[in-house]
């Protein structure tokens, strides 16, 4: 599929992300994730809100259980502490009301409110504790602190705070309360949905989900898009053999008509492809897919818009209806050529191809016939600048007499000069021309068809150069892409090499040299001689972990010793 950079657009678990950027809009509000495929629950993150309210770093919370006994304290009530431990063995939604304790053992009431996380298997996998500071809304807490004598600064600032409370709590009383058991699961799934900010009704799942985009917004990678990227390929390559033609020839007889036709259809489906730009997501800086209609429009209109559009203009509109060759028909004419500009949706499509080696060499080689096709076009112009000239030595005018095709001139009474007609046919001589070209860049040239005229002489040396520097930089990638395409075939027989001369050196009995040859042998065909740990070292250590999971699949599944905790490895977690 082409589209440049893919992206991260595997199926990717942003459950982690989406919880921490939308309870980042509640900032009273705190969260903590548990494992609840482990015993003892242990905590596996928390955010920086819950780090202040507790007074606990996070490196002394992780690996904790999630009943966060480490702030308990004695006015902690016990009945609460059971409801916790029951609501989390039975994974189950609950909230509940709990006084817990700071590091510095102050005292605070907590709104706590317990989530079950279930994967695509619909089996939970985490447990989601949020957390929500009532102190305000309840009775200041007597300690042995408080008891004694307050200033009248502090009881003044006490009773404000209260009064505070009451109106909170008076306010409070007009919504909706959740109690334990009154609502089903679904509703404490909204409930704690609304408290966590979140869009939808429940909480979301702890699985891989595809990159989301809105309902107008086509994914760069998607079916649909990969074919029309292959027809805008198609059509740019006929684009760009085709104008070059049509420039250096000057089609304007009634038989291109139909040329004309196709022209103008390919510049609708270029135009239609600039208004599928302006709905299609692309990978940013940093990896990820990005789908908000503003930053994709802003994106495509400083980059390739201006471009884009300047090569989808219906210029072969405006020359049909213009029969001037020498004013603005000449003009729109020339700038047919805008339309190469197109070549860079090849670049843009085409290379995450480029570390193929089959594919960069086919590129190589359409390429170097696409600059044969120019050279050849312009090499006709020349030839074409030169009969109209009244030179009669140039290579054209000599194709005429070879082919018994002799240009004439025809005199009008509208213009001084004359018009040349008649001559080779158009076949014939771009064939010609793109052989003359071909033999030069190929430093192959039989001098049949050779450089006469100045002009032509001059442009002969320029192709020179260009074709020489051309061919040392193909034919350098085609030696390096041939050389990479067998280097697994030389790696193999130069292992083989080394392990029969071994054999040879130290005179090991041919029974055990066979066994030798025949376990080499087995093991590249195995691992076509990967390296299995390189390859690992690679990836992050999760990531490691999955793929070290399912290269022994076998041995966990069918192992009696890993039937109760294969599950868990499943999980990822």
């Amino acid at each position: 599929m082409p589209g440049g950079r893919r992206g991260l657009v595997a199926p990717q678990n942003t459950f982690l992300e989406n919880i921490i950027r939308r309870s980042s809009s509640q900032p009273d509000s705190s969260f903590l994730l548990a494992n609840a495929q482990i015993v003892d629950f242990p905590i596996v993150y928390c955010n920086e809100s819950f780090c202040k309210i507790s007074g606990y770093n996070r490196a002394e919370v992780m690996q904790k259980s999630c009943r966060c006994a480490f702030m308990y304290g004695e006015l902690t009530d016990k009945e609460t502490i059971s409801r916790i431990e029951e609501c989390l063995e039975g994974q189950i939604h609950d909230q509940f009301e709990i006084l817990l304790y700071k590091k510095n053992k102050t005292p605070l009431w907590l709104l706590l409110q317990i989530a079950p996380i279930k994967n695509e298997r619909d089996l939970v996998v985490l447990f989601l504790l949020t957390f929500r500071d009532i102190t305000a809304l309840k009775q200041p807490i007597e300690t042995d602190d408080t008891k004694g004598g307050l200033s009248k600064f502090a009881k003044l600032a006490r009773s404000v705070t209260r009064s505070r409370s009451v109106l909170v709590s008076q306010f409070s009383s007009h919504l909706p309360v959740l109690k334990d058991t009154a609502l089903p699961t679904t509703a404490k799934q909204s409930h704690l949905a609304h408290m966590m900010s979140l869009s939808g009704d429940v909480m979301p799942q702890y699985r891989q989900e595809a990159p989301k985009t809105p309902p107008h917004i086509l994914l760069h990678y998607c079916a649909f898009k990969a074919i029309w990227d292959w027809i805008i390929l198609c059509l740019t390559f006929y684009t760009a053999i085709m104008v070059p033609y049509n420039v250096a020839f000057k089609n304007k007889t009634s038989e291109d008509v139909s040329l004309l036709v196709v022209d103008s259809i390919v510049d609708v489906i270029f135009f239609i492809d600039i208004v599928l730009n302006f709905h299609t997501t692309f990978v940013g800086a940093g990896g990820e897919v990005v789908s908000d209609p503003k930053v994709i429009r802003m994106n495509y209109l400083k980059s390739w818009f201006i471009i884009d559009l300047l090569s989808c203009l219906p210029y072969d509109v405006f020359n049909a209806f213009d029969h001037d060759e020498d004013g603005i028909g000449s003009l729109f004419s020339a700038l047919k050529v805008v339309r190469l500009l197109r070549l860079g949706r090849v670049v843009r499509k085409l290379d995450r191809y480029l570390e193929y080696g089959a594919a960069m060499l086919i590129l190589l080689l359409c390429f170097y016939m696409l600059v044969a096709h120019w050279l050849a076009c312009i090499w006709y112009s020349i030839g074409r600048s030169d009969a109209d000239a009244g030179v009669q030595y140039s290579w054209l005018w000599k194709l005429a007499n070879v082919t018994q095709s002799p240009y004439s001139y025809l005199w009008s009474n509208a213009s001084a000069t004359p018009e040349l007609i008649a001559g080779p046919a158009r076949r014939t001589m771009y064939v010609t021309a793109l052989y003359f070209t071909m033999t030069c860049m190929t430093s192959v040239g039989f001098g049949n068809v050779a450089a006469e005229t100045d002009n032509e002489k001059i442009f002969t040396i320029c192709m020179m150069i260009i074709a020489a520097l051309l061919y040392a930089t193909i034919f350098g990638h085609v030696t390096t892409i041939i050389q990479q395409m067998t280097s697994a075939t030389a790696k193999y027989h130069d292992m083989l090499n080394n392990v029969r001369e071994f054999m040879k050196l130290h005179e090991v009995p041919k029974a055990l040299s066979e066994r030798v040859m025949d376990y080499v042998v087995s093991t590249w065909a195995m691992t076509k001689g990967l390296d299995t740990d390189k390859v690992l070292n690679y990836c992050p250590k999760d990531m490691k972990a999955d793929i070290c999971v399912h290269l022994n699949r076998k041995v966990f599944n069918e192992h009696p010793a890993f039937s109760l905790r294969f599950r868990t490895l499943q999980t990822g977690l």
